[in-house]
């Protein structure tokens, strides 16, 4: 009887380490969410795009991390500590090839592609008493160039140096997030912000319906002078309150990039998701628009996660 009981206790307690054991590589099954300050448009991307897998995929917890955005993001991804995460193009090749003064002392080599999603769009916009109604005229002006080796900031140095300008042409160089300009503006203490992002962002709007503002060309000559992933794009009229006129300026493709380590399934959730779920994703903002399944693939400057590639392969564009 002690024998038999002494069996049972201990076969009870193996089912209780087994059962513990499965239950803790289950809430193992993580997705943090990687995406940028909350006045940008990747972060209420980023939310819907958290609770499309919360609800679609099976045992998956999900959480949303606010950042300072591509650069950001793609060092925590290569430290494993986010599972996908928003990026733009020209930051996720210069993270490839490790690119120090883009904020990549290393070529992080565990980066791979989900999905090339919507444009953003380069914005400049300065308040109407400034007096800005070129980039030649930023001289001499302070302006905000997002925060310190983000994408955008990557993206504004890019521009100076193609119209043989830097930032000592201007009176002073502000190193600060979307919101955080738009404030500044609003406060006069501040002539213009250049933020890289989809259409409609919540911070221009809102610096828009407060203060008169001239939205600045960016001129065609950049796109030619850059290449690839930058090309001419246009702001349309009507975009921002106050913005009468068709805008030109460049575009860069974001991609949702993910880890080399993350399984193939889970990869492969995380892609089809996105695709089955677009309307959400348009619900929490109108830059979701632009995601097509038809781009998902055009342009990646880093290799297609396997699991991302099964699905591409289901859908007959691989």
């Amino acid at each position: 009887m002690l024998n038999f009981r002494t069996k049972f206790v201990a076969v009870g307690a193996m089912a209780l380490s087994l059962g513990l054991g499965a239950a803790s590589a289950k809430a193992q099954e993580f997705i943090n969410v990687l995406t940028g300050g909350t006045s940008g448009v990747y972060y209420p991307l980023g939310v819907a795009l958290s609770e499309i897998y919360g609800k679609n995929i099976p045992g998956v917890r999900t959480q949303v991390q606010a950042t300072k955005a591509s650069v950001e993001n793609l060092n925590l991804l290569q430290q494993g500590k986010g599972e996908i995460a928003f990026a733009l193009g020209d930051s996720v090749k210069a993270a490839a090839e490790g690119d120090k003064e883009a904020g990549f002392p290393n070529k992080l080599d565990k980066l791979r592609a989900i999905a090339a999603i919507y444009p953003n769009y380069v914005q400049i916009v300065a308040s109407q008493e400034a007096g800005i109604k070129s980039f030649a005229d930023m001289k001499g002006k302070s302006l905000s160039v997002g925060a310190p080796k983000s994408g955008t900031e990557l993206n504004a140095r890019a521009i100076f140096g193609a119209l043989g300008m830097s930032y000592q042409d201007l009176s002073r160089t502000e190193y600060l997030p979307f919101g955080e300009s738009v404030e500044l503006m609003k406060n006069r203490q501040l002539d213009a912000t250049l933020q890289s992002a989809g259409l409609g962002v919540a911070s221009i709007k809102d610096l828009a319906s407060s203060v008169p503002i001239t939205v600045v060309a960016v001129p065609a000559e950049v796109a030619q002078k850059l290449g690839a992933p930058f090309k001419a794009a246009t702001i349309p009229a009507g975009t921002y309150q106050g913005q009468t006129e068709d805008v030109p300026t460049l575009a860069i493709t974001n991609i949702l990039v993910t880890r080399s380590d993350l399984s193939d399934d889970e990869a492969y959730q995380m892609t089809k998701q996105l695709f089955e779920h677009l309307d959400q994703m348009v619900a929490a903002h109108s830059a979701a628009k632009s995601i097509k399944l038809e781009d998902a693939i055009k342009g990646l400057p880093i290799p297609l996660h396997p699991g991302a590639e099964r699905y591409y392969k289901e859908k007959g564009l691989l």
